[in-house]
């Protein structure tokens, strides 16, 4: 090490090595670790975010420089999300997958009131109805801010829901100070997660913005689709064995039936065929006298279901139907690949 070197690592204050050397620690401790934005949360909030993240994730700030130096210091993908750090933003590191990392931290987005200067983030509306104000000045501030409002009944009324901004307005003192009179939080705050590395990929927001029940679904109708294929093209598996069997089983007694075959288990059906073509023909020629004897006055012999009829139930739950019915050992596999894809993305 040269002496200029050595005189400016000399030069670091103490408390800035120990900084790094803790933040480093901090990044080697979680499976994965994020950047996230604090802009605008105020300190309350923060600190209820950070009671609500204990035991699953963990929020860490410094000074972005010694962060930076942090990550370079943890090397790999890691050292990427040095260049996330810009603005007030934040270490956050958890033992869960990003994504629910990802969803923990949307659903943990709070309402919050605006300031003075700040841009309305969507259309702000005062809602109709009494505001519980007394008969005051505040019914002309109201109006100054936009809403249609009026004494009435002993109180200050709102008389139609009124748009007092629209996305991208600045929002003035006066229109602040009014919507904190009556409670309007219109903004949402809470911590943004700018990027996450987990297993040595970079992770975006827009990656881990997925719909998980649409996913589940997908997955779902995936594995229905490629049950079906394997049933059609009768390819055995542990999962379509048992309808690969009965669709088997159909066949043969179709052929069975079709071709006379006197066998213990097609004689309910061959008789119900016969009795079905006798009855038939008396019809045809119109008169019960053409019906043998014993049959006379006797209802038709129960039929029982052809099986080139269940061979077509088979084919059509095959073909058509996205959900097709399992045992009761099936429905335990799927109940627990559904479980285990709800673990994968958090509840």
């Amino acid at each position: 090490m040269s002496d200029a070197a050595g005189n400016k690592t000399a030069d670091v204050p103490q408390w800035k090595r120990e900084e790094v050397e803790e933040l480093a620690e901090f990044v080697d401790s979680y499976d994965a670790v994020g950047v996230v934005d604090l802009t605008g949360i105020p300190s309350r909030q923060l600190q209820d975010m950070r009671r609500e993240l204990y035991g699953q994730a963990a929020l860490r700030m410094s000074r972005n420089t010694l962060t930076v130096r942090a990550l370079e210091a943890a090397g790999g993908s890691v050292a990427d999300l040095g260049e996330e750090m810009t603005g007030h933003v934040g270490l956050i590191g958890t033992n869960d997958n990003p994504f629910g990392l990802y969803q923990q931290l949307e659903a943990s987005k709070t309402s919050a009131p605006i300031s003075a200067g700040e841009v309305a983030p969507n259309e702000i509306v005062i809602p109709e109805g009494d505001t519980g104000v007394d008969p005051g000045p505040f019914v002309g501030e109201l109006q100054q801010a936009g809403a249609e409002a009026r004494i009435q009944e002993g109180s200050i009324q709102v008389l139609s829901d009124s748009v007092v901004a629209e996305p991208g307005d600045e929002v003035g003192a006066d229109l602040a100070s009014v919507l904190g009179e009556l409670g309007i939080e219109p903004k949402e705050v809470g911590l943004d997660l700018r990027a996450v590395v987990a297993d040595g990929v970079v992770f975006e927001p827009e990656d881990l913005a997925i719909d998980i029940d649409e996913y589940r679904a997908d997955v779902e109708a995936a594995a229905a689709g490629a049950r079906n294929l394997s049933v059609n093209a009768a390819i055995p598996t542990a999962q379509t064995v048992g309808s690969l069997l009965g669709k088997a089983a159909g066949e043969a007694k179709s052929v069975g039936v079709s071709a006379a075959i006197a066998d213990e288990e097609l004689v309910p059906d061959l008789v119900a065929e016969a009795d079905a073509q006798v009855r038939a023909l008396a019809a045809e020629i119109d008169d019960e006298e053409a019906l043998p004897e014993e049959l006379r006055g006797v209802e038709p012999a129960a039929d029982p279901e052809p099986a080139d009829e269940a061979e077509e139930e088979e084919q059509e739950q095959t073909d058509d139907d996205p959900e097709p019915e399992t045992d009761d050992a099936e429905e335990d596999e799927e109940d627990d690949g559904a479980a285990g894809l709800g673990d994968m993305f958090g509840d």
